[in-house]
């Protein structure tokens, strides 16, 4: 048989003028789909320029072809509560990966290099950019239509819905939690940008009622703050773990 193409959601309804519920309803319809079948889906005409993000790519390619030496004198010191900047897994991790995290430009932890030109202020811009567009379509971020939009007590959190554990708990499951793992051929280089969206660290996550005992069904996971979930996840890059099945998941959660 052959593999199913991954779905693609157009988002240009909500950057046309007017509204054109018809179309905001098949695409909310499709991530809804898209969600629970697979757990990942694509997005065009998003609005984010395109010369932008191959700017931003060409930069990025740019920083991490110079020697670590140089490219950790914008890391962040022992004592910083966040490992931003410039990260390196080290040798014993089953992930060889280095990266750059960024906050936003507003945030007092980002450690931001100065070589290449202009690479800060370009990747600044991308992260505003995208931000901008999702503050801009709240009724996207919204869960109607999905069963979440009842008792969902994060409903106004900024972008919260678009992290990984958020609809796969407070679904039961219902929406899929895909995997990241990534191929990289003998001899390349592979760059890529990701933005997370988180919830607020005081923000108690378990499934909602209408997923498990409004239709008695029992929940699948248990109740835990956000924040003790994201301090697993940080120890992860703190401390990287030796085999891949020492790495703190949404799963470390389940019932």
């Amino acid at each position: 048989m052959p593999t199913p193409a991954i779905p693609t959601v157009d988002l240009s309804p909500f950057f046309t003028a007017g509204d054109d519920e018809s179309g905001l309803k098949k695409c909310k319809d499709l991530i809804a789909e898209a969600c629970g079948d697979y757990g990942f889906f694509q997005i065009v005409n998003h609005g984010v320029p395109l010369d932008l993000m191959n700017q931003a790519m060409e930069l990025s390619k740019a920083f991490f072809r110079y020697l670590d030496e140089v490219k950790r004198e914008c890391s962040s010191s022992p004592d910083s509560p966040l490992p931003a900047g410039y990260n390196k897994q080290p040798d014993h991790s089953p992930d060889k990966n280095e990266y750059l995290l960024m906050f936003p430009p507003e945030s007092p932890f980002d450690v931001l290099p100065t070589n290449p030109p202009n690479f800060s202020q370009t990747t600044s811009l991308l992260i505003m950019v995208s931000k901008r567009h999702g503050r801009r379509h709240r009724r996207f971020r919204g869960m109607q239509g999905w069963g979440m939009d009842s008792g969902n007590p994060f409903q106004g959190d900024s972008g919260c819905q678009l992290k990984r554990c958020y609809p796969e708990v407070l679904s039961n499951k219902k929406f899929k939690s895909a995997t990241h793992r990534v191929v990289r051929p003998k001899g390349r280089h592979r760059h890529s940008y990701v933005f997370f969206y988180n919830l607020q660290g005081d923000k108690w996550v378990e499934p909602l009622p209408n997923f498990c005992s409004a239709i008695g069904v029992k929940p699948k996971y248990k109740g835990f703050y956000y924040k003790d979930y994201q301090a697993l996840r940080m120890r992860n890059k703190t401390h990287p773990p030796s085999t891949p099945k020492e790495i703190i998941r949404i799963a470390h959660y389940e019932i």
